[in-house]
């Protein structure tokens, strides 16, 4: 009878500690039991990284290349400024006189056309004075011709310092210059131009006593009258002034 007991009680005991057991496993957290869920395989895990590399790998190329595109951009404007600049710079030295750094011919006839364009729709006049430097080839024959470019120079010192900054300088060529005067009376020209020359004759050839002066014409341009007539008329002038005892301004 008690050993009847004894084993149904090993049995019941038995039985509850498989459930207990079980019931153990059963409450366990899921990635304890059934680990192969939660861990990636080694083979996974390496497919994974090569990915994340490669994704890194092609970032930093897309970085790399638009850097590289960015600089090839900025030094493809920096290319263009300069080319610009050198145009410019090359428009420049095509329309001034390299010693004086006044406008030469051409540049002048550029400036006549939009001062002549302005002068036609306000109904206004444009006054020229022709000028030509007294006894100049005598001034290259006696003191060479590096101090001839410096009296030229310092004619044009004195034109600038004395002009409006609307009027318009031109070498013309030698020792002849133009003065264009925008929007000005003869009598104003005039009156300009007798200023200056009064200046100028103020001063000395380089390393000399002998006096700096000029001859000029002054003409108020016709209407109808073409630039090429109204300076042979302003040139007329000038050779009057010429005959007339040199340092002086004439009317035309």
């Amino acid at each position: 009878m008690d050993t009847e007991l004894d084993g149904e009680s090993k049995m019941y005991k038995h039985d509850q500690s498989t459930l207990f057991h079980a019931s153990n496993r059963a409450s366990s957290p899921i990635h304890q039991r059934h680990p192969s869920l939660f861990t990636i395989p080694e083979r996974q895990s390496q497919t994974v990284v090569d990915v994340r590399q490669a994704l890194y790998r092609q970032r930093l190329a897309e970085g790399t290349k638009s850097a590289a595109v960015f600089i090839e951009l900025a030094n493809a404007q920096d290319r263009i400024s300069e080319l610009e600049n050198a145009l410019r710079d090359a428009r420049a030295a095509a329309l001034t006189d390299p010693l004086t750094g006044i406008l030469n011919r051409r540049g002048f006839d550029e400036a006549y056309r939009r001062e002549a364009a302005r002068a036609r729709r306000k109904g206004m006049r444009i006054s020229l004075a022709m000028i030509d430097l007294d006894d100049f080839k005598k001034v290259n024959d006696e003191h060479g011709h590096a101090i001839g470019d410096e009296v030229l120079i310092q004619l044009v010192h004195t034109l600038r310092n004395t002009l409006r900054p609307t009027d318009i300088l031109c070498r013309l060529g030698g020792e002849e210059f133009i003065v264009l005067f925008p929007e000005t009376r003869r009598c104003d020209a005039i009156a300009a131009m007798t200023r200056i020359q009064k200046r100028f004759a103020t001063q000395r050839v380089p390393g000399s006593s002998t006096v700096l002066t000029f001859s000029a014409g002054v003409v108020v341009q016709d209407y109808g009258e073409s630039l090429e007539e109204a300076l042979e008329r302003a040139d007329e002038a000038t050779y009057a002034a010429k005959r007339k005892g040199k340092n002086c301004v004439v009317a035309g």
